[in-house]
């Protein structure tokens, strides 16, 4: 089984745009239509773990203390967070290795920082 990922509000869109480019099968969702800006992190690891997506965020400040806070009342399906200083083509080359080589129980109930 391969990792499904729900990308955060804060996401740039480019980087689901050119990591279906380099491989169409990831199931990459977008925050549109799913997550508006503005919903609160619990709400959003909420959201991702209802459907059994890591998320992807670039929320470096806070998310890791609301993961903290969610995994200790239930499972994740884990959480990528992505610095802003990394340019999009790195981006999507890290998650493009993750998704070749990492299973789901690999960040299952785990925040990672992108390789």
């Amino acid at each position: 089984m391969k990792i499904r990922f729900q990308a955060d509000a804060d996401i740039d869109p480019d980087i689901r745009k050119g990591l279906l480019r380099r491989e169409p099968s990831v199931d990459f969702r977008p925050a549109a239509g799913t997550i508006p800006d503005g919903t609160l992190d619990p709400e959003v690891l909420r959201i991702a773990a209802e459907d059994d997506r890591v998320l992807v965020s670039g929320d470096l400040r806070t998310m890791s203390v609301h993961f903290r806070d969610f995994v200790a009342t239930r499972e994740s399906p884990g959480v990528l967070l992505i610095p802003s200083s990394r340019s999009i083509g790195a981006v999507i080359e890290g998650i493009l290795f993750i998704w070749l080589n990492w299973t789901p129980e690999d960040l299952r109930n785990r925040i990672s920082w992108l390789p």
